[in-house]
C-alpha cells in the first residue's frame, strides 16, 4: 500500500466521525430552535405561577425565553419517579425545568450537556454517603449525570419565592459548579481575568459568611453556604434570585459579581 493510500485512508478515518458529530451537533442545534420557539398554554402558565411564582416576576422577554427553554429541557432530560412515585407528570417536569432553566437565561450554555437524569422522590428521602452512613436529603447534584430532588421540597421552594431557599436553584447552581468536574464554588468562567476576578470576590466574601456563621450571626445567606465554596457558590445563587434587593445592599460586589455571571438583575424584576 502506497504512502499516498495510507494517508488517505487515516484522513478517512479522522474526517468521517468528525462529519458525524458535526452533523449531529447540527440537527440539535436546529431541534433545540424549534423547540425553543414554543410556548406554555394558559392552563400551563397558571399552573406554573402557583408552585414557581418567580416565574411571573421576569419580563415578558424572559417569560418566553423560559418557556422555550422548558421545552427544551424536557425534550433532552429523562425524568425518573423514585422512593414510591408512580409518576413525574407533566406539570412536576414543567416546574422542576423553569427552576433548572431559571439558571440559564441570557447567558451562554449547552443546557446543562452532563445531565441525563433527574430523579424525584415524593419527600425527603434517606441516602447513603461513600461511607456508609446514612442521613435524610432534600437534594443532590452528582457529577455523573444526575440530579435527585424531593418533590415536596421542590414545591416548598418554588411557592415561597422571597425566602431564599429553592432546593432545585441551588442543585441546579450545583451542576454549573461541576460542568468542569470539579464541584468547588468555582463554575467554568470565559478568561482568566473572570477567574481572578471571581477569587478576588469570592473568597473574602466566604471568609465573612464563615465568621458570621461561627459567631452565629444572621447574614441574608443561609449559613449552610459556610460549609464550603461550593455551596457557598449554591446558596449566594439563591439569595440573589430569591432576595436581590437585600442581598445587593449587603453584598453589593457578590450580587453584581452574579449578575455578570448569570447575565440577569433579578433587582430590576417586579
Amino acid at each position: 500500500m502506497s504512502t499516498f493510500i495510507k494517508i488517505l485512508l487515516y484522513a478517512l478515518l479522522f474526517l468521517i466521525p468528525m462529519l458525524v458529530i458535526m452533523k449531529l451537533k447540527h440537527s440539535r442545534t436546529l431541534r433545540r430552535r424549534e423547540l425553543a420557539k414554543l410556548r406554555l398554554t394558559e392552563k400551563q402558565r397558571e399552573e406554573l405561577a402557583t408552585d414557581f411564582p418567580l416565574y411571573l416576576s421576569l419580563p415578558q422577554e424572559l417569560q418566553q425565553e423560559l418557556e422555550g427553554l422548558i421545552h427544551v429541557f424536557i425534550s433532552e432530560k429523562a425524568f425518573e419517579p423514585c422512593g414510591g412515585l408512580e409518576e413525574v407528570t407533566p406539570h412536576m417536569q414543567n416546574v422542576v425545568a423553569a427552576q433548572a432553566c431559571f439558571l440559564l437565561l441570557r447567558r451562554p450554555h449547552d443546557l446543562y450537556s452532563k445531565l441525563r437524569t433527574i430523579r424525584l422522590y415524593p419527600e425527603a428521602y434517606i441516602a447513603t454517603d461513600e461511607f456508609g452512613a446514612e442521613s435524610v436529603r432534600l437534594g443532590e447534584s452528582w457529577t455523573t449525570g444526575s440530579v435527585v430532588l424531593s418533590w415536596a421540597s421542590v414545591i416548598s421552594g418554588g411557592r415561597n419565592s422571597d425566602d431564599g431557599h429553592n432546593v432545585t436553584i441551588h442543585e441546579f447552581s450545583h451542576q454549573l459548579d461541576q460542568a468542569d468536574g470539579a464541584g468547588n464554588g468555582v463554575p467554568p468562567l470565559e478568561s482568566r481575568g473572570c477567574y481572578q476576578e471571581w477569587s478576588r470576590i469570592m473568597k473574602p466574601e466566604f471568609d465573612r459568611l464563615v465568621k458570621r456563621s461561627q459567631k452565629n450571626k444572621r447574614s441574608v445567606m443561609d449559613d449552610y453556604g459556610a460549609e464550603n465554596p461550593a455551596e457557598f457558590f449554591a446558596v449566594a445563587t439563591e439569595t440573589f434570585y430569591e432576595k436581590p434587593q437585600k442581598f445587593h445592599r449587603d453584598h453589593p460586589g457578590l450580587y453584581d459579581l452574579l449578575k455578570k455571571y448569570y447575565g440577569v438583575d433579578p433587582v430590576t424584576w417586579s
